[in-house]
């Protein structure tokens, strides 16, 4: 079993900074939209979910011998209303580009990466809603 640790220190009322074990830092922020320099919490939640998705999946289709031209995720969430405002479910679109990869194997990618291989998937108790799409390039 391994361990990650993170120190949050208060830069201001409503602005943090959390830093790993290795000095990497996030600014977090609850500002509103307005005045917003940084991701909020939720919005970090969505960030993680998507980054550990994203690794996985280009992973597998480098694995595959696919060519991965450009590839981003588009993550929404639905919070609920009241308090907590927890997301009750969240929507992962992942659009591949490549030259020579099918929609059926990305889909199939897409579906191991976040119900199996993703960490922050594994962690949330959220349904996770998720697309592919695979584009050629131009």
């Amino acid at each position: 079993m391994s361990k990650k640790q993170i120190t949050l220190r208060m830069i201001a009322d409503h602005e943090y900074e959390s830093v790993n074990a290795t000095g990497n830092n996030v600014q977090i922020d609850m500002y509103p939209e307005t005045e917003k320099q940084h991701q909020s919490p939720m919005e970090l939640l969505l960030s993680a979910l998507a980054g550990c998705s994203a690794v996985d999946a280009v992973q597998m289709m480098k694995k595959k011998r696919k060519g991965v031209t450009d590839f981003k995720i588009k993550a929404e969430g639905t919070r609920s209303e009241g308090i907590p405002s927890f997301y009750e479910s969240i929507h992962l679109h992942f659009i591949l580009t490549s030259p020579d990869a099918t929609q059926k194997e990305f889909e199939k990618v897409v579906t191991l990466a976040v119900e199996k291989y993703c960490s922050v998937a594994s962690s949330l108790k959220s349904e996770i809603i998720h697309t592919a799409e695979v584009i050629r390039p131009i």
